[in-house]
């Protein structure tokens, strides 16, 4: 089954109070939310009203070498093997894509690990966007209080800014900010009462050349001011990559340092006639998508990552290491920390 005929997992996440489910009712009211199932760790106050509603015990399995990123859901895989038996069956109507909303207090990777590890669902499903929703009055006060706050935003496709009306102006543009700084990638928006573009959520990723061209846009220098332990870099090469070199380097250095990797995301020119589109979070790397064309007229590689615990100037220091297999060095004026 190709990547195309997969159903997307779409991940929901954010911090406590921060409006996932308020967003996630406004998306699913939409006509264009039909055949999407939510799993979701806990129903809250407000509960969903969605006949493909399921609830996840999180029960998390470490693997052996006992990293955290590494924890298999084996309550997602238990849920979604049950889903996708009743499709086939047709007990239930039939499943387009699922919604897994997190509690507040939950890191995505295990759910992208479990996504693209487990032999099952790599043959059923892909995993799709990662959308954080972060509290426009108290988001400045969690980023700077909880890790996974922080987690969240680093590892998101996109990030909804909530609450804006009850929230000053100026408070807003400042985690605006900050939000572009921690990760300058993601596509930002912000909304009240949680409406938004049901699109926002359902439709897949990187369909569209804009996601291609968001990973170009994002590598334009940016005053380097980066906060809470976490740096991005932002990398540049003016000519074509050996995709198996730079394959075999990006595993090596995830092997090393995939617990403080904890995004990367690439527009990469590998000699064809589009660009390979690259996306992973800590250890996990999803399979790279081949573009038809470029986005536009720019044919330079860019890569982006979003670091913690490691400096950004060992990233360019391997690159220059490995430059001679590459067929390329990376443009150092356009590397940005």
């Amino acid at each position: 089954m190709d990547a195309e005929t997969k159903r997307p997992i779409i991940v929901v996440t954010g911090f406590l109070g921060s409006g996932k489910t308020t967003l996630l009712r406004h998306v699913l009211s939409a006509p264009s939310a039909q055949g999407t199932a939510v799993l979701v760790n806990e129903f809250g106050e407000v509960g969903l009203d969605h006949h493909l509603v399921r609830q996840l015990d999180e029960q998390t399995i470490l693997l052996n070498n006992g990293c955290v990123c590494c924890s298999v859901r084996d309550d997602l895989v238990q849920a979604l093997s049950s889903l996708l038996d009743q499709d086939q069956r047709g007990a239930i109507s039939r499943i387009d894509r699922v919604v897994v909303e997190t509690t507040g207090l939950a890191d995505p990777a295990p759910i992208l690990f479990t996504i693209g590890t487990d032999p099952m669902l790599r043959h059923h499903f892909r995993a799709g966007r990662v959308v954080v929703t972060v509290d426009a009055m108290n988001g400045q006060r969690h980023l700077d209080r909880h890790a996974v706050s922080l987690k969240q935003v680093a590892v998101a496709d996109d990030i909804v800014v909530t609450k804006t009306d009850l929230a000053p102006p100026e408070t807003v543009s400042a985690l605006v900010a900050r939000l572009r700084t921690l990760n300058p990638a993601a596509q930002l928006t912000t909304a009240v009462l949680g409406e938004v573009a049901p699109e926002l959520i359902l439709a897949p990723r990187h369909r569209h050349l804009s996601a291609g061209q968001r990973i170009a846009e994002a590598t334009a220098p940016t005053d380097g001011q980066h906060v809470d332990g976490t740096r991005s870099v932002s990398l540049t090469f003016e000519q074509p990559l050996d995709w198996a070199a730079f394959s075999v380097w990006l595993s090596m250095l995830l092997y090393a340092h995939g617990e403080d990797v904890l995004r990367v995301k690439g527009l990469l020119n590998v000699g064809e006639a589009g660009p390979v589109v690259l996306n992973g979070v800590q250890h996990i790397i999803h399979a790279p998508e081949h573009l038809p064309e470029w986005p536009d007229t720019d044919r330079r590689s860019h890569l982006i990552f979003i670091l913690q615990g490691i400096e950004p100037q060992q990233i360019v220091q391997s690159l220059q290491a490995f430059q001679h297999l590459l067929g390329a060095q990376p443009s150092l004026s356009d590397a940005v920390w």
